[in-house]
This record gives C-alpha cells, sequence and structure tokens, in this order.
C-alpha cells in the first residue's frame, strides 16, 4: 500500500491535523520545520492557514507550492508522540 493522506487540517502553531490511508491519525507540529526558500513563507500564520488535501499527490500541501511527503509526516508525528518507527 502506498502511503497518503485522506485529511489534512491546519491548525494555530504551525500544527496539522493528519489522518492516513493506514488509520494513523493525529497532530504534527511544524514549527521547527519551517525553513528554506519553499517553507519559510509558511511562517506567515496566513499562509500556513491554506493547508490543505492535494488531490492528486494526496499530501499536505499549501498555496505556494509547498508540501510533505506523507511518509515524513507520518516519522514525525509518531516521533514527536515518543512512538518507534513501525
Amino acid at each position: 500500500m502506498i502511503l497518503h493522506t485522506t485529511e489534512v487540517t491546519p491548525l494555530p502553531g504551525y500544527r496539522l491535523f493528519l489522518r492516513f490511508n493506514n488509520g494513523a491519525a493525529g497532530e504534527v507540529d511544524l514549527s521547527a520545520e519551517l525553513e528554506g526558500e519553499v517553507f519559510e513563507p509558511l511562517r506567515d500564520p496566513a499562509m500556513f492557514a491554506t493547508a490543505s488535501q492535494h488531490p492528486i499527490i494526496r499530501t499536505a500541501a499549501w498555496a505556494n507550492g509547498a508540501d510533505l511527503a506523507p511518509e515524513y509526516l507520518l516519522d514525525l508525528m509518531r516521533a514527536q508522540r515518543g512512538e518507534r518507527a513501525a
């Protein structure tokens, strides 16, 4: 099974609520991840709030063209929870 998100909801504090096609769901804090040319504009709360489920690549994407791989998001979510990688 190819991992992808099924729900992406932006939350305050540079967080996303994510649901994945493998049944995993929860929040991920991206505040420490917003570096570099594509991701720094997401430090603007209004731009971060444009996060949504991309209809084709099926992961979190923003209006400025930034996106993050679902595998990265799931690993980060699990690490932030203190879970071991599956």
